[in-house]
Parts: C-alpha cells; sequence; structure tokens
C-alpha cells in the first residue's frame, strides 16, 4: 500500500467536465494499483483562489508519504506552486495526462497537459523540489509501473526516517569499512543506531527459561536439515543468546541488526553467531548483517523496503575474467535458500563449534549494492548481473572436509575491472531482480550519487 496526497490541476478554460473526467479517471487507475490517496477535488486557475485554499485544506487533512502533482491539461504555474508549496518537504511525481484520437476522423485531442508539466519542470527543479518527471503518450496506457517504481522509493524514504539499527559492539576486527557517522548518516537517511553492549546480553541471558529454549531447540531439530549430530551445549547456548537478543530487539523496535563476530561472540562468548543469525533473520524476519556493518545494515533496509525482499549480505571470494564469487562463511536467510535450509555443525581454525548454514542459494538476475560515504557525501555503487550456481570451491581453514558455503558466481553486466576500481567493501547486498530503477530513484530523493 503506497499512501499518496493527490491533486489533479487543469485550466479555467478547459471545459470543468472534462478536468474532472481526466483527474478521476487518474485517481481510479491509482487505487486500483494499491495506492491510498488523501485527496481534493480538481483545481483550476480561477482568479479568487478558493480552489487552491480547498486543496489545501484537504491535502492538510492526513498524512501521506509522496505528493502526486497530475496535469490534465495546460494550467499556469503560479497556481500549481501555490499548492504544492505547501508540502514542499515531501516528494513528489509531475504527472503530465495524455490526449486520445476521439472523433471519426481519427484526430488527437488534447488539452495540452504537457504545455503545463514542461512550463512547470524546470522551475521545480530550481526551487529544489524533490520529484520526478512522468509523461504519458496519447492513445497509450498510463506508465503506471515507473509511478509505482517511484511510490516504492517515496515509501522507502519515508520509512527509513523511522527505522533503528542495533549495533552490539563497535568496530568487529578493528574494520575501517564498516565504521560510520552518526550525524550525516541521520541527516542523510534519517536513520537512527542505537549501540549496546554484550554485556547486556550476557545479562538477559540469565534470565532466559529453560522451556524456552528447549521449544526452539525442538523446532529448528524438526524444520533444519543438520548434516550430522549438534552439540547439544552449542544449540543451548546459540539459543539462549538469541532469545535474550529477540527480547533486546522487541523492546527497542529495531529493524535490523549487527553482531559483533570476531572480536566479541566467537572471542568472548566462544560461539560463532551464524545459528543466532538464522533465527533472527528466519524467526523474527529482520534484516541481519555481521561484523558492526552499519552501512551494510543501512543499504539492506533500503533495499529490503524498496524491494519487500530479505535483501541478504555476501562477502567477495574471488574475482575472476566475467564475474565473481561470492560467498558467506556462516548463514544465509530463508528466502534465498533453494531447497532446504542445510546445516552443519563445524569450526573454523581455533574456533568452538558452531552451526554453519551450508545451503544451496537461489540463482537469476541480481541486483548488487553498497551505501559508502566520504564525510558528508553518501554514494550508492550498483550493479546487475546473473547469479548462477558456483563451481565446486572450499574456504581453507574449515574442519576436514571442508564444507561448501552458500554463494554464487554473479556474471556481472558490467566489466569485472569496472566493478572492482569502484568496489566499496567486502560485503555487499544482494536482491534478485534488477531493481536499478528504484534504487536509482531513492538515492535522488536522498542526494546520494549512484556510482
Amino acid at each position: 500500500m503506497y499512501k499518496a496526497g493527490f491533486v489533479g490541476f487543469g485550466e479555467i478554460n478547459t471545459p470543468r467536465d472534462v478536468v474532472d473526467r481526466k483527474t478521476n479517471e487518474a485517481k481510479q487507475l491509482l487505487i486500483e494499483n494499491g495506492f491510498q490517496l488523501v485527496t481534493t477535488d480538481s483545481v483550476t486557475d480561477e482568479e479568487k483562489g478558493i480552489e487552491v485554499e480547498r486543496a489545501i485544506r484537504d491535502l492538510k487533512k492526513d498524512e501521506f508519504d509522496f505528493l502526486i502533482v497530475c496535469f490534465t491539461g495546460w494550467i499556469p504555474s503560479y497556481t500549481v506552486i501555490k499548492v504544492i508549496s505547501e508540502f514542499k518537504e515531501k516528494p513528489m511525481i509531475l504527472w503530465g495526462l495524455a490526449g486520445k484520437s476521439s472523433d471519426k476522423n481519427g484526430r488527437l485531442a488534447t488539452t495540452a497537459a504537457q504545455a503545463g508539466t514542461t512550463a512547470i519542470r524546470k522551475p521545480m527543479e530550481d526551487m529544489g523540489y524533490k520529484f520526478k518527471y512522468i509523461y504519458d503518450f496519447p492513445d497509450s496506457q498510463p506508465k503506471i509501473n515507473e509511478i509505482i517504481t517511484f511510490a516504492k522509493a517515496a515509501t522507502t524514504v519515508a520509512k527509513l526516517k523511522r527505522s533503528k539499527i542495533g549495533m552490539m559492539g563497535y568496530r568487529d576486527m578493528k574494520l575501517y569499512g564498516t565504521m560510520f557517522d552518526g550525524i550525516s548518516l541521520k541527516s542523510k537517511t534519517g536513520v537512527e543506531v542505537e549501540f549496546f553492549e554484550m554485556l547486556e546480553i550476557v545479562q538477559k541471558m540469565e534470565n532466559i527459561s529453560e522451556n524456552e529454549v528447549h521449544k526452539i531447540i525442538k523446532k529448528i531439530l524438526k524444520e533444519w536439515d543438520f548434516q550430522k549430530e549438534p552439540n547439544s551445549e552449542s544449540l543451548k547456548l546459540g539459543v539462549r543468546v538469541y532469545l535474550a537478543l529477540k527480547e533486546k530487539i522487541e523492546d527497542c523496535k529495531y529493524d535490523a541488526i549487527s553482531l559483533i563476530d570476531v572480536d566479541g561472540m566467537k572471542k568472548l562468548l566462544k560461539f560463532p553467531p551464524s545459528l543466532i543469525f538464522m533465527l533472527i533473520a528466519n524467526e523474527m524476519k529482520k534484516y541481519t548483517v555481521p561484523e558492526n556493518d552499519t552501512l551494510g545494515a543501512v543499504t539492506q533496509l533500503i533495499i529490503g523496503y524498496a524491494t519487500g525482499q530479505i535483501s541478504a549480505y555476501m562477502e567477495f571470494y574471488e574475482f575472476m575474467p566475467d564475474r565473481v564469487l561470492m560467498g558467506v562463511p556462516d548463514y544465509v536467510p530463508d528466502e534465498i535458500i533453494d531447497g532446504s535450509l542445510k546445516v552443519l555443525p563445524t569450526s573454523f581454525g581455533q574456533l568452538s563449534e558452531g552451526i554453519l548454514n551450508v545451503s544451496k542459494v537461489k540463482t537469476g538476475k541480481v541486483t548488487l549494492a553498497r551505501l559508502g560515504y566520504c564525510g558528508s557525501n553518501y554514494t550508492m555503487h550498483i550493479v546487475t548481473g546473473t547469479a548462477v550456481e558456483p563451481r565446486s570451491w572450499k574456504e581453507v581453514g574449515w574442519e576436514p572436509p571442508a564444507p561448501q558455503l552458500p554463494g554464487l558466481e554473479v556474471i556481472l553486466d558490467t566489466p569485472v575491472d569496472d566493478f572492482a576500481q569502484k568496489v566499496m567493501s567486502q560485503h555487499y547486498i544482494v536482491t534478485y531482480g534488477d531493481n536499478t530503477d528504484v534504487l536509482r530513484d531513492i538515492c535522488k530523493l536522498m542526494d546520494i550519487y549512484v556510482i
């Protein structure tokens, strides 16, 4: 559901029934495509400005995420600006409707909507409005897909302003690329990042009931495909940590979460957190990324809100002449698994046993994206490609026999070296389909430079 303001404009000299009919047809099309509208009657450039005042009052009666400024025909720009200036903080769609061939001679009947839209497009841009210009073609279907794409973008921007990320610990492994600037991030995206200590979770673990632990263990033993018998104590510890984190996530209303992995969970609690991440992602449907990767989590929120997908993280293992090998040394969420959720109790190097996800990953068209920044300037790197099943491979260091980690070979639609010279992190967010258009719209609304 997209919640939008809507106002239709037409000139005073155009027959009022034509203006109203075109306005109502546009409204109906939007409603049929899942839009909830805060709206008003058509507005013309009548001299007293009564319709302008009425439209402003009507549109202010309820909240909406973006405003659709619909031109049914020509109208002087000043009338439109009087209305929309009251909502300048909102993203907007400047939508010009088209004429139709209507008489027996097939003549095109036009109300000159694109005269109106072209007269105002540049002034709106110069005045700093954040909008997308969409114009229909005569005798063709309206560009509803472009409108829906922008609606997803505008709705995403609105949701980000209400979003929170929970961050247990900070700067795992002393990495530079996972750090962030809280003030510029809040200013640019609206996302709030809250830190909490691992000690808080350890304290919460003391109050977790054994009954709740056993319920979760029973569930995963039934639903997950264990490749060998797990250590019961490892399962109990992982589930206890999960339940403590679940309480924290629910209390603080976090939309995404990251944990201090190597320097926290593994070093201090002696437990790799893959089991915990799987439970958070699969049971709570929250966005998850390891290693205190704040900008990775923000990227997940952006793409997840825009696409409705879980937006899984993956990292790079190898670059090849026409593709990249991506994989994860811990977990993937249920949503991107092809087949059963396969898990393997095993260990890496000197670490204690963890529950490693070894599931097969879905293939197909994918979009890879990553948010980055330098100072207050933010960028998003976006590429598309085709994900195929990877060749047989292993990461050196796993307990023999080394498992085949969840992974994909992504044949990029751009040259590998072009991608490599712009790469922004070891972690990129993977979604299925070509999501470039909606991400570009989001970046335009938030003044994020696309590379």
